[in-house]
């Protein structure tokens, strides 16, 4: 029966908890100089730096901790079809028994498969994807183990904070006359929410408070990058 205030919730016991978050390319250099490109979701930014949520066994893992960069290309809903490409694909030979269970195979070249071009960086040696209108670079800063305190999840899950190096954006998704600012109603993020694709739609749901605050206001005073 429904309330004053709604249907009554109740309790459920999802397996996964991705509510809805933009789709990551995660570009990354592999041990032998070649190049890994891996799509994610578990991402959030914070100023100029980012938390990425990561399985322990992965490649693009692996090759972060090891170089200690990447690339975080974000692809718009029209690239949907080049990320879905990449599903179920590793650049880890053997296949993790985890990612095996789950039908997924290795590819070498992702960029080939994909069908995405690569471009190169300009303070990290990872690729940036050229169809991506958002390129970000950046570096590791803190490696942080999950879960210790649980058996089943311990030692196999990762959060690895990054720090901004190098922003990069198509012009289309630029704000007219004011430098530096994407215009949101122009950035058309490729979102997944419980394993399924999704965009924005093309219209702002109202004006929001936060929006009438101007952006410069978050840069602390004095700051810049840090290569």
């Amino acid at each position: 029966m429904h309330g004053t205030h709604g249907p009554a919730a109740v309790q459920i016991d999802p397996a996964i908890l991705y509510f809805g978050t933009p789709v990551v390319l995660i570009g990354s250099t592999n041990d032998d100089g070649t190049h890994n490109l891996a799509p994610m979701s578990s991402a959030w930014w914070v100023g100029w730096r980012c938390m990425l949520g990561l399985a322990r066994n992965s490649k693009t893992t692996e090759n972060m901790i090891r170089s200690g960069e990447c690339v975080l290309n974000l692809p718009s809903a029209h690239l949907v079809g080049a990320v879905d490409r990449l599903a179920r694909t590793t650049g880890s030979d053997p296949v993790p028994p985890g990612k095996l269970y789950r039908g997924y195979r290795h590819e070498k070249d992702k960029f080939e498969l994909s069908g995405l071009t690569a471009l190169a960086s300009e303070t990290v040696s990872a690729p940036r994807v050229a169809e991506c209108p958002v390129q970000i670079e950046a570096k590791v800063a803190y490696v942080h183990e999950m879960a210790q305190d649980d058996a089943a999840w311990g030692g196999n899950l990762t959060a690895i904070e990054v720090r901004v190096t190098r922003v990069h954006a198509h012009p289309h998704i630029m704000m007219d006359g004011v430098p530096n600012r994407i215009d949101p109603d122009r950035w058309r993020p490729l979102i997944m929410s419980f394993q399924e694709f999704y965009g924005l739609t093309s219209q702002r749901l109202q004006r929001s408070e936060l929006g009438r605050i101007p952006e410069a206001t978050y840069r602390p005073p004095g700051w810049q990058p840090a290569l």
